[in-house]
């Protein structure tokens, strides 16, 4: 299920359009891809003990993935540098 939220297809759906490559599709995941499926996972979680179904689960994950790609996707190399005090270019 979190595969199909993120990715937009199943596992298998993976396997089937890339039989030449080894591993799985998270294998082929990008690092912003990879963070956001580590806070779906924890959501995940959080919504299965609320009891939520998985229909629920599915749309409420799908909309955080879309939402914390976009702003991965806006979030420059430079900024993070100057949070963590790394700025040589200053």
């Amino acid at each position: 299920m979190l595969n199909m939220a993120l990715f937009g297809k199943t596992a298998k759906q993976w396997r089937d359009e890339n039989p030449r490559k080894k591993g799985n599709i998270r294998d082929d995941a990008n690092i912003n891809q990879l963070l956001v499926l580590a806070n779906m996972e924890s959501y995940n979680a959080i919504l299965i003990g609320q009891g939520k179904v998985m229909s629920e689960r599915l749309v409420a994950l799908r909309t955080l993935a879309v939402k914390q790609m976009e702003t991965l996707s806006v979030v420059s190399l430079n900024e993070v540098k100057k949070l963590t005090g790394n700025n040589t270019s200053e």
